[in-house]
């Protein structure tokens, strides 16, 4: 039991200091993430992160992974609990906004912002976030082919272009947000979203004005 209450306090631990790294990346950029700034941040001895981390690269891959498990908990898993189909891809979008709007993380985006970071910095941490990426389009794509097969959305649909076009709203309101008015981003985002679905969708009655 003692032992098992250790692990337990150690990966409580290591989950808020990756949580305070996935923040501070969207404020200085992660490839300038190193032990020493995040100790200093937390205010607590560089050794004692050194004992989980043996490297600056070790701690940016280890951030990559806590902003993906974020990304699951706060976007992906509160979706999955919406009808396949349109609603469901209408219920990602709208967590992804909300995300952003409750301004989980001081930066906006972890994920937008390390796409520019690290498009031409090559290595370990740029194919790290190359993964991600990946696999969030191909969410995106699945959950469109879902829709397909439901008859929600036409069947000729070109699926990549949908999923680009629902991660670009998503982007866009974030970068938006930051320099100009957040609740009109926001709103347009949401929009864009519901009036593209609307227009493909031939049961409009699944694609009302408020989430249920």
């Amino acid at each position: 039991m003692t032992i098992d209450g250790r692990l337990a306090r150690g990966e409580r631990t290591r989950t808020v200091v990756l949580d305070a790294a996935v923040a501070l990346a969207t404020e200085a950029g992660l490839h300038g993430l190193s032990l020493g700034q995040l100790a200093d941040t937390l205010g607590v001895s560089k050794s004692g992160l050194f004992a989980h981390w043996r490297s600056k690269e070790a701690l940016q891959l280890a951030t990559v992974d806590r902003a993906v498990e974020q990304w699951q908990e706060w976007i992906i898993e509160p979706a999955l609990h919406a009808p396949r189909g349109v609603r469901r891809i209408r219920a990602l979008h709208e967590a992804r906004i909300d995300f952003y709007a409750a301004r989980v993380l001081p930066g906006g985006c972890f994920f937008a912002n390390t796409e520019f970071e690290f498009n031409a910095r090559p290595g370990p941490v740029r194919d790290r976030l190359v993964d991600a990426y990946g696999r969030w389009t191909l969410f995106l794509e699945r959950l469109v082919h879902e829709a397909v097969a439901l008859g929600e959305l036409p069947a000729d649909l070109d699926v990549p272009q949908l999923a680009y076009e629902i991660d670009a709203l998503g982007i866009s309101a974030v970068m938006r947000s930051r320099m100009l008015d957040p609740d009109t981003a926001y709103r347009q985002a949401r929009q864009g979203l519901l009036n593209r679905l609307r227009a493909l969708c031939p049961e409009p009655t699944l694609l009302t004005e408020g989430l249920s």
